[in-house]
């Protein structure tokens, strides 16, 4: 199945409740959205919207950076500890303030993927205080 199909596929069963692991599906197909939505030929390596929106100047970066603030909120909900939502809000940050300026930033956005990051924060909380949404990777 190709990737928008996946994605339609994922969009179908998104889980709209506040519980972990409702949310853990939630952010994990954000950042598939944002960091791993198509798959470019020859690189060996995937793009999401992030790559792709911030290279539109100025409102690309914003929204970008929108979406990845809301992994943030999401994660507070969660009852993550302030200290980890401020290194999720400072990747943003760093994302979106290096990703504004033109060619290096598209580049930067290319290869520094906060969103991933923050996922891997957010699932490393959940592993430990929500064990039963954890899903194996196979």
């Amino acid at each position: 199945m190709n990737d928008t199909g996946n994605l339609r596929r994922m969009s179908a069963e998104l889980p709209l409740g506040t519980d972990p692991q409702a949310v853990r599906q939630r952010i994990e197909m954000l950042e598939r959205l944002l960091e791993g939505l198509i798959d470019v030929p020859g690189l060996g390596r995937k793009v999401g919207l992030d790559g792709i929106v911030g290279l539109v100047p100025v409102v690309g970066d914003l929204v970008t950076a929108g979406m990845g603030l809301y992994i943030v909120w999401e994660a507070r909900n969660l009852g993550m500890p302030k200290w980890q939502l401020w290194r999720m809000a400072g990747n943003v940050g760093l994302d979106s303030l290096i990703g504004a300026v033109p060619l290096a930033g598209d580049l930067f956005d290319f290869l520094y993927r906060s969103n991933t990051r923050n996922l891997k924060i957010v699932r490393r909380h959940l592993d430990k205080h929500h064990p039963k949404t954890r899903v194996l990777d196979g």
